[in-house]
């Protein structure tokens, strides 16, 4: 998990200055779930959101097949993801609880985005569907979600 500095939300060019993976995780996890999803449509994937109670932060987004989990971190469990997600925040944050649920909002609309306070595509400094797409070029999928599937044969069998 990533926490940058207080305020760089509210600046354009130092959000899109960070490293990928913290502009990822921490504002544009919804980009790279919905660029993911349409560059692989034959993986059975969907995205799911980790909702916080009110009064806190903490949503993310990311995509699963149930079983393997994609986010700015890349691959992993998703009950993996979860926990860490989970962990993350409610030690920072005294009391964190959420819900997960299933995304049912359209993820590059701009409208529908900004009713759950978050930016779509085209209120970011640049294209950051193009980022997304760079992002993913850099994994060797198939490996890395054959070796996610290895490892949970792993966690059922012993």
């Amino acid at each position: 998990m990533y926490f940058p500095k207080p305020g760089i939300k509210k600046h354009p060019k130092k959000r899109w200055n960070q490293p990928d993976r913290t502009f990822f995780g921490f504002g544009a996890c919804h980009i790279l779930a919905s660029v993911y999803l349409e560059k692989f449509t034959d993986k059975g994937f969907y995205a799911l959101r980790i909702m916080p109670k009110a009064g806190f932060y903490g949503n993310h987004i990311f995509v699963t097949d149930g079983i393997v989990a994609f986010d700015f971190h890349g691959y992993s469990l998703k009950s993996q993801l979860i926990a860490h997600f989970w962990k993350g925040w409610a030690e920072r944050n005294p009391g964190w609880e959420a819900c997960i649920e299933v995304v049912d909002f359209p993820l590059l609309e701009t409208a529908s985005l900004n009713q759950r306070k978050m930016l779509g595509p085209n209120q970011y400094l640049h294209s950051p569907i193009e980022r997304a797409e760079k992002f993913l070029n850099r994994f060797d999928h198939e490996r890395l979600i054959l070796s996610v599937y290895q490892k949970a044969r792993k966690h059922l069998i012993y």
